[in-house]
């Protein structure tokens, strides 16, 4: 009679990698019993080449000195990663360079990586192929991002007494979440951390298309500044804002030219900046400055 085979469990390891793979950045850290900010880290998820030609990798792009007329090529276009092959060079040097801060050895990892609602079945079949077959991480759990907001602490963000940490680890009950990220927004509604996918909508609107939208108005009226997403980027996410009162807040951006609108304008600097563009000389970031009334009138002089 044959000898029946013993099938032995095998133990996964304790170090687990969490990783956002967002269109514009890569939020990833490894889990933690007390996990604080300071261990999830920020990458860049974009390819850039200069007019040298050279190529930046990933978080490589901060070593930029330069970004005028820098190109940029992303492996995620409308939310959804359909470019792998410029995605695996920005996670092998994210998470197998020597000198990352998150690197790994994936046969010694989890992984817990988050996906667009509604991805189709090609593109979730061709990431399970490189996450298993290029990568071979110990063990892999692909979910949709906004499913995992169910398991954080909800009752603090209301001002409700913290869960009971001798509760087992349950997801909310009901939650609805808004995502809105770089190349679209979405609403997805939660039932035990489950998503309810006939419920999910979609809107195309996001970070992207802002930022192509200033970069339009700029462009118009100033500099032609078509050609120079970062530069916009950056002063977009410095200076922009979403306003609860858009109506008031627009008031306040205009007063006129009587001495009583100058007075009230003067009151109102914390609405109305100047942000300076960097000349990439003495650095690469530009900044914002309180609005100089009397200098703004010499300028257009």
């Amino acid at each position: 009679m044959p000898r029946r085979s013993v099938v032995q469990e095998k133990t996964l390891p304790n170090k687990t990698l969490v990783v956002d793979n967002g269109a514009y950045t890569i939020k990833a850290g490894f889990s933690s019993p007390s996990p604080s900010l300071e261990d999830c880290h920020t990458i860049p998820n974009c390819l850039a080449r200069e007019r040298d030609k050279k190529v930046w990798v990933g978080s490589e792009i901060e070593s930029i000195r330069d970004f005028g007329e820098v190109a940029f090529r992303r492996p995620v276009e409308k939310g959804y990663l359909v470019n792998w092959e410029a995605e695996k060079a920005i996670w092998d040097s994210t998470f197998l360079g020597e000198k990352s801060r998150l690197h790994c050895d994936p046969h010694d990892t989890n992984l817990i990586l988050t996906e667009a609602p509604n991805t189709t079945a090609a593109l979730q079949t061709n990431c399970d192929q490189v996450v298993f077959e290029e990568y071979e991480f110990a063990s892999y759990s692909r979910h949709v991002g906004p499913s995992l907001n169910a398991y954080h602490d909800i009752q603090t963000l209301f001002g409700e007494p913290p869960r009971d940490s001798h509760l087992p680890e349950t997801p909310a009950e009901c939650l609805l979440v808004i995502d809105s990220g770089f190349s679209h927004s979405t609403v997805t509604p939660l039932y035990k951390g489950r998503p309810i996918q006939q419920a999910i909508r979609r809107l195309d609107v996001g970070g992207k298309l802002l930022t192509n939208y200033l970069k339009e108005l700029l462009s118009i009226r100033h500099y032609n500044l078509m050609n120079e997403e970062h530069l916009v980027n950056e002063a977009k996410e410095k200076v922009c804002y979403v306003s609860n009162a858009f109506r008031q807040d627009l008031e306040r951006t205009w007063k006129g030219t009587s001495k009583k609108g100058r007075d009230e304008q003067s009151n109102d600097l914390d609405i109305v900046v100047d942000y300076v563009l960097p000349d990439y000389n003495t650095g690469v970031h530009g900044y914002v400055r309180p609005h100089d009334a009397s200098l703004a009138a010499r300028v257009k002089k």
